[in-house]
């Protein structure tokens, strides 16, 4: 079956509730930390709030609803993707990799320079997934109660050619 990722709309909230739920309690388990993610203690309204405010695609393999990812671009140009998930048990039918290159074009059509995010450091395989497409560590911190890694993607912009006068 092909994955299938568009814009969601208000009616997708409560699939991109359950992707995340399902997504997040699995890092969250991998994780292995007290600190509660963030995005567990979101509701069908934040997501309401976050597909009216900011760029949300969700991605359907069939007709089933199996990842979301979230962009907004900041005021210098980067892309801050968050929010990106896919249910356990369709991982690795490259819905993932379907997800990201639909946020790179569309951010890119929109005016962005980069793609910028955090991830657990200790997640070694989704250090590993965000490598292989193109992004790279820039610094870690422990400001969450975990060591997080930002990583980024600067985006190949169509730049018009100066000549020299």
């Amino acid at each position: 079956m092909e994955i299938i990722v568009r814009k969601a709309t208000l009616d997708d909230a409560a699939s991109i509730y359950d992707i995340i739920q399902e997504a997040f309690t699995k890092y969250q388990e991998d994780l292995n930390t007290d600190t509660k993610v963030a995005a567990l203690c979101e509701t069908v309204e934040d997501i309401k709030r976050d597909i009216e405010c900011k760029r949300v695609l969700i991605a359907h393999l069939g007709n089933i609803p199996v990842g979301t990812i979230r962009y907004e671009i900041k005021a210098d140009g980067t892309a801050y993707l968050s929010r990106f998930g896919v249910r356990p048990a369709y991982q690795k039918y490259g819905a993932g990799t379907a997800l990201m290159r639909a946020l790179e074009q569309d951010a890119e059509k929109n005016g962005a320079t980069a793609i910028v995010l955090h991830t657990a450091l200790k997640m070694k395989h989704l250090i590993g997934f965000y490598q292989h497409m193109g992004y790279y560590v820039v610094s870690t911190s422990d400001d969450t109660g975990y060591i997080r890694a930002l990583l980024r993607k600067p985006l190949q912009q169509q730049a018009e050619a100066v000549s020299p006068s």
